[in-house]
């Protein structure tokens, strides 16, 4: 399994949460296995999109860098850094 992890800077008084169309876009793309939202401190946020294979990481970066970039604009949000990385484990408590 593989990740995508892109940072942003939310405007204040947002949290720049991705609206449910912005989602099912997502979660649409070939290959995509699942999608966390998370919002820090200081007006930043995280996006950790997750893939089946390397493969369809690198088929994803141009639909996902479009949807990145409108819902950035219409969030009022600044993409930080987007970087990818390999799953090494996974647990997660049922």
């Amino acid at each position: 399994m593989f990740a995508r992890v892109s940072t942003y800077k939310t405007s204040p008084g947002t949290t720049g949460e991705p609206a449910e169309e912005t989602v099912r876009r997502v979660l649409e793309l070939p290959g995509c296995r699942g999608l966390y939202y998370l919002k820090g401190k200081d007006d930043k946020s995280l996006s950790i999109t997750l893939w089946d294979t390397q493969e369809d990481v690198v088929a994803s970066q141009e639909p996902a860098g479009r949807i990145r970039s409108e819902t950035s604009r219409e969030q009022n949000m600044q993409i930080v850094e987007v970087e990818e990385f390999e799953v090494l484990t996974e647990h997660l408590k049922q």
